[in-house]
């Protein structure tokens, strides 16, 4: 979430909501929310019901949910999905924008 909060101003200009989700309860997602201050939506997902719509996976060797970053657009299909293998496997804030560019064309 820091790289995205250290471009975040990039995403607004590009016309980009940013939308984080993650599997805590809503009292613990709000808390960490507030604590970092962080500029963008925070959805708490403890149901995995989002999860399940997007495919993400869940591995419990790795430490739960593998990262995935979703960019949909503003009709609401998704026009590019990224599934990390790996708690570190995040596409650079870069390759988002060059990707955001294209779309909103």
């Amino acid at each position: 979430m820091a790289q995205l909060r250290q471009d975040y101003q990039e995403f607004i200009k590009r016309q980009t909501q940013v939308l984080v989700i993650g599997p805590e309860d809503a009292s613990a997602f709000t808390d960490y929310w507030r604590k970092h201050d962080l500029p963008f939506i925070g959805l708490s997902d403890p149901k995995a019901s989002v999860l399940k719509l997007y495919g993400q996976e869940v591995n419990l060797f790795k430490l739960g949910r593998m990262p995935a970053q979703v960019i949909v657009d503003k009709t609401g299909v998704a026009r590019f999905v990224h599934y990390g293998h790996s708690m570190s496997d995040i596409p650079e804030n870069a390759e988002l924008f060059a990707l955001l560019d294209q779309i909103n064309v």
